[in-house]
């Protein structure tokens, strides 16, 4: 009986030593197989930047070798495809900004209003309600903003202003901002809310009111925040698409009224690339040479807004 005891307890010393080893090895093979597996996954972004890039710098080369870039640059007119062709992409950067900045005008004041009301007005109740509300508008398909601007937008433009048209930079302005708009709020609001309780219980102390507290306090200390929204929000509107190709228009004026047809980057890429431009075309080059100027603008808003958030960064 005894040895049988001995036995039964030697074998169970032996199994719980092969299930220890067994796990030792597995964690072993994990902690070695993990860090590779995951550095795959990091560098798929990498690699796809490269690619893009790549393909960028090579067609653009391509296309600069027939057009001198000075032209490109510099010129005034922008018709690719009817004679005589020219390709001067002014017209095209200035439908692109004026679009931009119209978005701006209504999403950075609206968004920003939207976040003191959430950060400091807001009971909690309210706010688990409105904020997923608001952020649903980030979710609906551009193309369905597109439509909304050219069936309701635009209708009430031209009751308006009896000079403009169907298709307007301003109707297209109008819904990016309002597109926009859930950017601005909820990256504002975070930055807000990260702001310390005790500098707004230090206000009301002094005897300040909640809307002083809000502008005076809250605001200049979220501002790297605030700013650093406002220029993404500045960079998702230049890259916007489908908007601006169904409400704008697809006309490369130079104009700074924003009731003309206009047309942008976005939307010229997208005119062009519906599969009627024979490959290495000088047109078909246009897509990549545009393409590239509106990649170095929105990179360099982004590099932007790291140096406004890294400069006006408050530690608290």
């Amino acid at each position: 009986m005894q040895s049988e005891g001995l036995q039964s307890i030697d074998q169970a010393q032996t199994v719980n030593k092969e299930l220890y080893e067994f796990k030792n090895k597995r964690v072993s093979i994990m902690n070695k197989l993990m860090p590779v597996v995951l550095f795959l996954c990091a560098s798929v972004s990498v690699l796809t930047t490269i690619g893009i890039v790549f393909t960028l710098i090579t067609e653009t080369y391509q296309f600069f070798k027939q057009i001198p870039i000075l032209d490109f640059l510099f010129g005034t007119k922008w018709s690719p495809l009817i004679p005589p062709k020219s390709f001067g992409v002014l017209p095209l950067l200035s439908g692109t900004l004026m679009i931009t900045f119209i978005a701006c005008l209504v999403a950075i004041p609206l968004g920003l209003a939207s976040a003191i009301y959430l950060s400091e007005y807001a009971p909690k109740r309210v706010r688990k309600i409105i904020k997923p509300i608001l952020e649903v508008l980030a979710g609906v398909p551009t193309i369905v903003y597109g439509y909304f601007a050219l069936s309701l937008v635009t209708p009430l433009i031209q009751s308006l202003f009896d000079s403009a048209g169907v298709f307007n930079a301003l109707s297209a302005g109008i819904v990016v901002g309002i597109m926009i708009i859930p950017m601005v709020s909820s990256l504002s609001e975070d930055a807000m809310s990260a702001v310390p309780r005790s500098l707004r219980d230090g206000a009301y102390a002094l005897g300040a009111t909640r809307f002083e507290v809000a502008l005076k306090i809250v605001v200049p200390a979220a501002f790297s925040g605030i700013v650093a929204s406002a220029v993404l929000a500045f960079s998702r509107a230049i890259g916007e698409t489908m908007i601006v190709t169904v409400a704008a228009g697809s006309t490369p004026n130079m104009t700074v009224n924003p009731l003309d047809s206009i047309q942008t980057m976005t939307a010229y890429i997208v005119q062009v690339s519906l599969g009627d431009t024979p490959h290495g075309s000088i047109e078909y080059g246009s897509i990549f040479a545009v393409g590239m100027t509106l990649f170095v603008i929105t990179f360099l808003l982004n590099i932007l807004a790291q140096y406004i958030a890294r400069k006006f960064r408050e530690e608290y």
